[in-house]
């Protein structure tokens, strides 16, 4: 279940972080309150996560899961750079969240 938890954890990462792109600085209210919520939200689902895993495998992959998400809608919704180097690095940390993930599962 903390795996659960820490995927739906990173999912609202994401959706916090583009939120904040809407807010224009927190000036729009409805926005505002989206990307606020959602942070809680994300934080809270975190914080269950780390009852079981170990700290940094969890925040690590809840960075991971938010910055794969974050870059690959900023692409989509902002018309972002694409770059062969950008999108392998994205792959690298791709990586990185799989082998933590198996890191954990091999350990019991």
């Amino acid at each position: 279940m903390e795996w659960v938890h820490l995927i739906v954890a990173g999912l609202l990462e994401i959706a916090w972080a583009v939120g904040l792109k809407y807010t224009y600085g927190f000036t729009r209210l409805w926005p505002s309150v989206f990307t606020i919520v959602t942070m809680i939200a994300s934080f809270w689902f975190l914080s269950l996560a780390t009852r079981a895993l170990p700290l940094g495998t969890a925040y690590a992959v809840w960075t991971g899961i938010g910055v794969l998400g974050t870059t690959i809608l900023g692409i989509y919704l902002f018309h972002e750079p694409r770059d062969w180097p950008r999108l392998l690095f994205l792959g690298m940390i791709l990586v990185g969240i799989v082998g933590l993930k198996a890191m954990t599962l091999a350990k019991g």
